[in-house]
């Protein structure tokens, strides 16, 4: 059967379907092209093709809609299934592979995000700050002298052993700070060719890290997290799910559990570097920011001092809006988060501007990013326009511009 995967890159586009971004790497196509440059390479196409052009990405065809007030289209359309591209992405990347022919146990592991909301989330936090305790008291009381190192290399490793802790419990070994530093490190490795994996790159073009993966993936294993002592809820749900649809000793119960603390730690690590970062460089936001908590610490009858003493709730924490503001802009400038879909059956999309034929087995995107990068929206976008004292500065011109061009 001969389809137009099988003759890229001489494609033909089908009537109705939006332009095809010619490309001449087989099978790769343009995935380079958007690792290297994600907002440069999207705003590019977009100024050629308009907001809707399909591009070869890692052996898929994806047809991304850059029009935000088309978004919900694409969110909201049933015969474009979410869990299709999740149990894909889950199979090349963590090398899952029961989920993509069993939904009992996917409707079952989807149950336990409950267990990240309300009560059970406001207990999270409490083990969260009991974890960053545990991580920096050691450090700041025992400490005789300095130790340098880049801000990266120090808010991955914070962020890595907090939710570690936090997610899996302490770990039960007398070379714990070893077990964890080498953990740490292999796990960044391979987070390192997280895109290329999910885009479909072969692992084998990867260097080392299919035996990077293999590794991780051994550590958690059931026989592994025995040796994790207060697991939290949602690990032990998880877990206890897993055993039903796997044997005890099963490999692939540790690629689940790689799925969970990937998506624990990538997007919290770099989003803490960052904003660590521009406050570092904007002593008067930083100034705003101390001044905040110190109110709150005062209103809550807490003192800074010697140790790590400051216990702050979800709640006290909700109402630091220029952290939050903070927060914000750094993601702004720099998450690249995408929302895909998997399209389960030849369909034409009802857009607004105009109707979008879609193919079986081709997945459709949106790349919300490309919006935090337009200058209608923000006067120089590329630069951190966080400013002392302002409260969602992001948020706020994205609502403005929204609210002005509502169609």
């Amino acid at each position: 059967m001969i389809n137009r995967h099988s003759i890229e890159p001489f494609v033909l586009k089908r009537p109705g379907e939006p332009p095809l971004v010619k490309s001449w790497l087989p099978f790769i196509g343009e995935a380079l092209k958007l690792q290297r440059d994600p907002i440069g390479f999207m705003t590019t196409l977009q100024k050629q093709y308009g907001d809707i052009f399909t591009v070869l990405l890692g052996g898929k065809y994806i047809t991304f809609i850059l029009d935000p007030f088309q978004y919900q289209s694409v969110i909201k359309n049933q015969k474009l299934s979410f869990r299709g591209f999740s149990n894909k992405v889950l199979l090349r990347v963590f090398s899952i592979k029961k989920l993509v022919e069993d939904d009992a146990m996917n409707d079952e592991l989807h149950t336990c995000y409950q267990l990240l909301q309300g009560r059970h989330l406001d207990m999270l936090m409490e083990n969260t700050m009991q974890s960053l305790k545990q991580v920096f008291e050691p450090q700041l009381l025992k400490t005789t002298s300095w130790h340098t190192e880049s801000l990266f290399t120090f808010c991955n490793s914070v962020i890595f052993e907090m939710t570690l802790t936090t997610v899996y419990g302490s770990i039960l070994l007398g070379h714990r700070k070893t077990f964890i530093t080498e953990l740490k490190d292999d796990f960044f490795k391979f987070d390192g060719k997280f895109t290329q994996l999910a885009s479909g790159m072969p692992i084998e073009l990867l260097g080392n890290i299919k035996s990077i993966r293999l590794k991780l993936i051994k550590l958690l294993t059931t026989e592994n997290l025995a040796k994790f002592q207060g697991w939290s809820e949602v690990v032990q749900r998880r877990q206890d799910i897993l055993e039903k649809y796997y044997l005890p000793q099963d490999i692939e119960i540790g690629a689940h559990h790689l799925g969970l603390l990937w998506a624990s730690v990538a997007n919290t690590a770099p989003t803490m570097s960052w904003t660590m970062y521009y406050l570092l460089r904007n002593p008067e936001a930083m100034a705003v920011l101390r001044d905040e908590i110190d109110h709150l610490l005062q209103s809550t009858g807490q003192k800074k001092g010697p140790g790590f003493s400051i216990h702050l709730t979800r709640e006290q924490l909700d109402s630091l809006v220029y952290l939050e503001s903070t927060i914000l802009e750094s993601l702004r400038l720099s998450s690249f988060s995408s929302t895909f879909r998997f399209v389960q059956e030849d369909l034409t999309l009802h857009l607004e501007a105009q109707d979008c034929c879609l193919r079986k087995g081709d997945f459709v995107g949106v790349f919300p990013p490309i919006l935090h990068y337009d200058p209608e929206i923000f006067e120089a976008p590329e630069v951190n326009k966080h400013q002392a004292g302002n409260e969602n500065t992001s948020a706020r011109c994205l609502v403005t511009w929204f609210n002005h061009h509502q169609p």
